[in-house]
């Protein structure tokens, strides 16, 4: 038997001692009669009162000295020490303390809060029972857990043990809390779009794939959120709508990039995008201002304040001076060469490739804020182009090196739509499978009539550049590969 498995054997016992005794090691229900939180903000007067409260926690630390024993116990909302005699207690209920707690248990304790010798706020314990006997041990609150992947695969420990990492839980849910009510205060009605499409549309992603059962046909995750679904409302006659949502690309994995995430989209009919770019701004500020308390940020690098102008850079002209191509003009072969001398690795070799790795090289010199503006129409194939050019009314904020979301005029010609339909379809056959999917019901809702639109979405790409953390740091529970068969994580414990 192994060491760690000694150890659960051995808290399997103590659960049993604590049954024999009459206490059920796993409780349904808890007498508790304030939070931690509620203890600690009144515990002045409590002692002066003489008050005995009711709390519950995990144990965190746990020191035992002869017929004395400390705990610390958290719930959540705060933590609180627990002081525990056997001339308080009784002999029989502090030795089945004594001999049976661990750190990671649950207990529940009454008392009446007091200063220790040590000046320290505690509860001095009158009774106690067990909620929950823990089995396995957490890892040592000082070091916490180190193993990357094992704080992710054990997700629970690492935010049990990591107060900043719980604090950023708490910004994030602040984040989208702001975000909605800024979209609500703006007039704009939240909706619900489908997750399972035919098609999928609004982005150039590979999607996940599956199949539904019933109409015995492909399905498709969304891989943005309800774009296509979004503009429909327009043309039914919604002047502004929202949603916030999952959205799923069947991509790689890095710093910026997931397979599952959350964005919002919204859809403003009778605006363009030049009306687009003052909202953004003015939103994207409320939410540095409301979650963060500042608009100074440092990211990636790069140091930047939202609550600067936000100069405009316009796309050809910024590849050309930073690369010397002009992606418009510029043969394939000629781009290609110039990646190959920048050491720039590129997937496929079509025109609307070649023009976006470009760009990807070179936003990553620029801080921001600022707007991206005038992007070459081959790469957006649902915005509105530009009168008398081969460029298109988009836009995307840029921070620290990188896009922070994408909007435009929106493209509400049928024709035109279905042209681009036609050139996404002929790069899919052609191998490209992050080419936009055609949706020619689409088309025949533009036929019917769409008003003049500004769309935009963003997701919590910028939630984790403003919180300075990679975006994968920033998801409860990110996608894991399971562990094989056998292996354990206990020997990193």
């Amino acid at each position: 038997m192994s060491t760690f498995d000694e150890v659960i054997e051995e808290r399997r016992k103590k659960r049993d001692a604590l049954l024999a005794f009459g206490m059920e090691p796993y409780a349904a229900t808890t007498n508790a009669t304030h939070t931690n939180a509620e203890v600690i903000f009144h515990f002045a007067d409590f002692k002066t009162a003489n008050i005995a409260v009711t709390i519950a926690g995990r144990v965190m630390a746990l020191r035992l000295h002869g017929g004395m024993a400390f705990a610390d116990i958290f719930d959540g909302t705060g933590r609180m020490q627990l002081f525990l005699s056997k001339e308080t207690l009784g002999e029989d209920l502090f030795d089945l303390f004594f001999n049976n707690i661990d750190v990671g248990d649950f207990i529940e304790a009454t008392g009446v809060p007091f200063i220790t010798k040590r000046e320290t706020e505690a509860v001095g314990v009158t009774t106690w029972r067990i909620l929950t006997k823990s089995l396995q041990p957490i890892p040592v609150e000082h070091f916490g857990l180190k193993d990357e992947d094992l704080r992710y695969r054990k997700r629970y420990l690492d935010l049990l043990l990591d107060h900043e990492l719980r604090e950023t839980f708490v910004l994030k849910a602040k984040f989208w809390d702001v975000t909605r009510s800024f979209m609500k205060q703006h007039g704009f009605l939240e909706v619900e779009t489908p997750t399972l499409e035919v098609t999928t549309g609004g982005a150039e992603a590979r999607p996940f794939a599956t199949h539904h059962n019933d109409f015995d046909m492909p399905v498709y995750l969304r891989i943005s959120i309800g774009e296509l679904w979004q503009k429909r409302l327009m043309a039914a006659g919604f002047p502004k709508v929202f949603e916030i949502g999952r959205a799923y690309r069947n991509e790689g994995t890095s710093p910026e990039h997931l397979q599952e995430f959350t964005n919002l989209e919204f859809y403003w009919a009778y605006a363009d995008y030049r009306d687009g770019m003052k909202f953004v701004q003015d939103l994207y500020r409320t939410i540095a201002t409301e979650v963060f308390g500042t608009t100074k940020f440092s990211a990636r690098g790069h140091d930047f304040d939202l609550a600067d102008e936000w100069k405009e850079i316009d796309y050809v002209t910024e590849v050309k001076t930073q690369t010397g191509v002009n992606v418009l003009t510029a043969t394939d072969e000629e781009m290609k060469a110039k990646l190959v001398e920048l050491n720039v690795k590129y997937d496929g070799d079509n025109r609307e490739r070649l023009t976006d790795t470009l760009w990807k090289y070179c936003r990553k010199n620029i801080a921001g804020p600022a707007f991206l503006i005038n992007h070459p129409k081959l790469i957006a194939p649902l915005a509105k182009t530009r009168p008398g050019t081969d460029t298109v009314e988009m836009f995307q904020p840029i921070i620290a090196g990188s896009e922070v979301g994408r909007g435009y005029s929106e493209l509400n010609d049928p024709d035109d739509q279905r042209a681009r339909f036609e050139v996404q379809r002929a790069l899919l056959e052609a191998g490209d499978d992050e080419a936009m999917m055609p949706d020619y019901e689409f088309v025949e809702m533009l036929e019917h009539g769409m008003p003049p639109t500004c769309g935009f979405g963003f997701g919590e790409r910028f939630f984790a550049f403003l919180a300075g953390k990679p975006l994968r740091e920033v998801q409860l529970f990110p996608l894991m590969k399971p562990k094989g068969e056998g292996e354990t994580d206990t020997d990193r414990l």
